[in-house]
């Protein structure tokens, strides 16, 4: 017996977040095109692009009460072509395919810390201290290896001869993303709530600086960004340790 039609569950996706993943995932796609044509500069632009679409879907779907459990793994698909995938071809095209078999594994090693950063992040996000991410974000990776690319073609750098760099620093974001260094998520900030005014002036600061070079400036921020994990996983053991002594 057919089931009365307001009992039935009603099927299908929302629309509103899914699209922005989905143009993250179109960003990440053609990052990896664009690199292959020989367009570096665009093809770094579009990952930062992905970036900043992929911060607003999850927003989105808080603010329209539309989360959803398609949304949380769709979502992390499309992370792993922007910030996996597209990345490590861009570095290895660009750069690392000079170095033969090395220059693919480096680029496998980032697109593999990517595919198991997103899956231990879904692993474990009901039991995850929410004020801190376990190893570097996967679009932070990204933006390191984007912002190399970016910052070397601004200034008509060439990728072959800093395919050592380049194999370095693609690497390291690998494996920075499958660490335990804990790295600050500011998810704990207030942006619906009151601040002290100097707090606007100098975001407004931050926003000139940014834009007065983006290539240097965005590089020169998630460099520092990765940098800092291993800083405050340090000062978190310490204080650690000075709780369990007493002192």
């Amino acid at each position: 017996m057919d089931k009365p039609p307001q009992s039935r569950r009603r099927r299908g996706i929302y629309l509103l977040p899914n699209l922005f993943t989905t143009a993250a995932l179109f960003c990440g796609f053609y990052g990896i095109t664009a690199a292959i044509n020989g367009r570096y500069e665009i093809a770094a632009g579009v990952i930062f692009a992905a970036m900043v679409l992929d911060g607003m879907d999850g927003r989105v779907a808080r603010l329209t009460n539309t989360q959803s459990e398609f949304g949380a793994q769709y979502d992390s698909m499309a992370d792993m072509v922007s910030f996996g995938a597209a990345p490590a071809v861009v570095m290895y095209v660009w750069s690392l395919s000079s170095l033969g078999k090395f220059g693919w594994f480096a680029a496998f090693v980032h697109a593999a810390g990517g595919a198991l950063r997103l899956a231990r992040f879904n692993a474990q996000l009901a039991t995850a201290d929410k004020r801190y991410f376990q190893g570097l974000p996967s679009p932070a990776a990204a933006a390191i290896l984007a912002g190399f690319v970016w910052v070397a073609t601004e200034y008509g750098l060439d990728g072959g001869p800093l395919s050592y760099v380049a194999a370095v620093l693609t690497i390291a974001t690998g494996l920075l993303m499958v660490s335990n260094f804990r790295y600050y998520s500011f998810k704990d900030i207030d942006l619906r709530g009151k601040v002290p005014f100097v707090v606007a002036i100098a975001v407004m600061l931050c926003f000139g600086l940014i834009f007065a070079h983006p290539p240097v400036m965005l590089f020169g921020l998630f460099f520092f960004y990765a940098f800092s994990g291993p800083v405050l996983t340090l000062i978190l053991r310490r204080k650690r340790r000075i709780k369990r002594s007493g002192v």
